[in-house]
């Protein structure tokens, strides 16, 4: 009996200690919510403003490089409010995209210590890296293209392709592909299904692009490995 309370009374000082970790955590990520929460309502209230499509291109330039909030955001009001633009937005925004990728690509290579690393810090990627950059080039022309595609950190990947040097080229044709399926592909369903799809597009469609990947990725391993 004794044993017991004594382990209930060590379990309820461990669950303390937690309560307070995950105090400390949840303070500091509120902050960080609140600041993000700031980011998206500005970048949402662009949408609206008579400069819109230079704000949609500038947008999806810095976003490729170091800004949090995806460009989809702007993106989608946009269209729903213009429906006609769908595909001349999609295409501002693809090559803002591309170009601000370009960007990503050259801190990489040239400002990797002064403004690559802070942004993988960030995104919480830095301490992966060494490992990880062994075999990038391996499959950097996937992961162009898997994070151009996904809600995965495109600036993430953009940055890692100019630290380890990946074929400009292949970056620029998987970047061009990737974020001009997922831009054209989200004007498409816009246009054609008007405000009732709004609602997929923001909560399901990356993780339809993300489940599209790894069925694409496991068939081309299959293929390697088992034929």
């Amino acid at each position: 009996m004794s044993e017991s309370i004594a382990a209930t009374g060590q379990m309820e000082l461990h669950h303390i200690a937690f309560l307070q970790f995950t105090g400390r955590f949840a303070a500091q990520n509120q902050r960080s919510q609140l600041v993000l929460r700031k980011l998206y309502d500005w970048t949402l209230s662009l949408a609206s403003h008579r400069h819109a499509a230079v704000a949609l291109f500038l947008i999806a330039f810095i976003e490729s490089s170091f800004f949090p909030i995806p460009p989809d955001i702007l993106l989608i009001p946009m269209i729903l409010a213009a429906r006609s633009k769908a595909w001349r937005y999609a295409a501002i925004c693809m090559i803002g995209s591309v170009l601000g990728g370009m960007a990503g690509y050259a801190i990489g290579h040239f400002l990797f210590d002064s403004i690559g690393q802070p942004v993988l810090n960030f995104y919480g990627y830095s301490a992966k890296f060494d490992q990880f950059r062994d075999y990038y080039n391996e499959w950097g022309a996937w992961a162009v293209f898997i994070a151009g595609v996904t809600p995965f950190p495109y600036k993430v990947i953009t940055i890692l392709s100019g630290v380890t040097s990946l074929d400009p080229v292949i970056f620029s044709i998987a970047s061009i592909l990737a974020r001009g399926i997922r831009f054209f592909l989200i004007a498409a369903l816009i246009w054609k299904f008007g405000p009732p799809i709004r609602n997929f597009i923001e909560k399901q469609l990356g993780l339809v692009f993300s489940i599209f990947i790894i069925g694409l990725i496991g068939g081309f391993v299959a293929i390697k490995y088992l034929i």
